[in-house]
């Protein structure tokens, strides 16, 4: 008697996509996701992705999306070729951002949309740098309902603040710091650095001319 084998499903780990289609929406994408990440560094159970095909439904992968960055509650950080929610103690995205570019449609963003809402997104976030437009839709009873006071907005789930400046959107960290791009980050860094160093110039010169007058710099 011949044993029946069940095919396997393949769930690529791409969808063939750029991840964007040009630099400020790339931009974008990247300065969200890097200053998630560094939001919840250290706590192990906020998973932070992307461009990472998310899977809602086991035996499906033509049902699919990649959102351009989402944060997972209650998922250990890690990589991943995908998202497959039955893996992940069925968990949801909870939050998750687009970032608009000239190419997108209205019905490729209906059917996100429609997408996000019937799988359980709590937070939705669509933002266009082109035409400086932020539109914020989070869960309630009825499910995504569009937030109408969104300038200071302050994500539930995630505590950033949203800003409408003149030129661009800022994204504030909860403690007030604005969300910086790695160049920024960097150029701080080299400032913190340079100030410790003249901090520890300083030092050395004083002990220096004090121990030139006979006092031990270690007593004072």
């Amino acid at each position: 008697m011949a044993l029946s084998v069940e095919p396997t499903i393949h769930y690529p780990d791409s969808d063939g996509q750029p991840m964007a289609d040009n630099t400020r929406q790339f931009r974008w994408i990247v300065l969200l996701k890097e200053n998630l990440e560094c939001l919840f560094a250290n706590d192990p159970n906020v998973f932070v992705a992307g461009d990472l095909l998310w899977y809602p439904v086991e035996g499906r992968p033509d049902i699919r999306v990649a959102p351009d960055v989402m944060v997972i509650f209650g998922r250990p950080k890690g990589d991943r070729g995908s998202y497959q929610q039955w893996l992940e103690a069925g968990i949801t995205p909870q939050v998750v951002f687009e970032i608009l570019s000239p190419g997108n449609r209205l019905t490729e963003m209906v059917k996100k949309l429609q997408f996000y809402d019937r799988h359980g997104v709590e937070e939705y976030y669509i933002y266009d740098p082109d035409r400086q437009e932020l539109s914020i839709l989070v869960r309630n009873s009825q499910g995504l309902d569009a937030v109408e006071m969104i300038d200071h907005w302050r994500s539930p789930r995630l505590g950033i603040e949203f800003v409408l400046g003149e030129d661009e959107l800022e994204v504030y960290y909860p403690d007030g710091r604005r969300f910086l791009t790695t160049v920024e980050l960097a150029q701080r860094m080299e400032e913190a650095q340079q100030r410790a160093q003249q901090e520890a110039q300083r030092a050395d010169r004083l002990a220096a001319y004090l121990r030139s007058q006979g006092i031990d710099p270690e007593q004072i």
